[in-house]
């Protein structure tokens, strides 16, 4: 019996729900984290706050940075999805592109958007 080179049709429209559904978390925490950081929402005391608290400034400044890095991360996420969802419509989905080999399911499942399988990166460090 030959060695499967690809996932079918059926296997690919799984993970593909299974992206999609990530997908639109991923994105809705991403706006939720661009509205707090432009004060969209208005909730804010900013504006009637006095200045001399420079503490709080700092803390709030502190908070506003791992926000802005939370949302990078979240962008990136987003993006290794939606490149994984081009795979799928190319039915390259789920081959490890170092060896070429499929990439298990468990571990698709739980890192959709993944490119190497858990040896593949463990051995290129990549």
């Amino acid at each position: 019996m030959a060695e499967k080179t690809r996932y079918s049709d059926e296997e690919l429209q799984e993970f593909k729900e299974i992206i999609d559904e990530k997908l639109a978390v991923a994105k809705h925490d991403y706006q939720q984290m661009m509205r707090t950081l432009m004060n969209a929402d208005g909730n804010d005391v900013d504006d009637t706050s006095p200045t001399y608290k420079v503490l709080e400034e700092g803390s709030a400044t502190q908070t506003k940075e791992e926000l802005m890095t939370q949302a990078a991360r979240m962008q990136k996420f987003i993006q290794g999805l939606e490149a994984a969802l081009v795979r799928i419509q190319n039915k390259t989905y789920g081959i490890d592109r170092i060896t070429g080999e499929l990439i298990p399911k468990e571990r698709l499942r739980a890192v959709p958007h993944a490119t190497l399988s858990v040896q593949s990166k463990l051995n290129g460090k990549h």
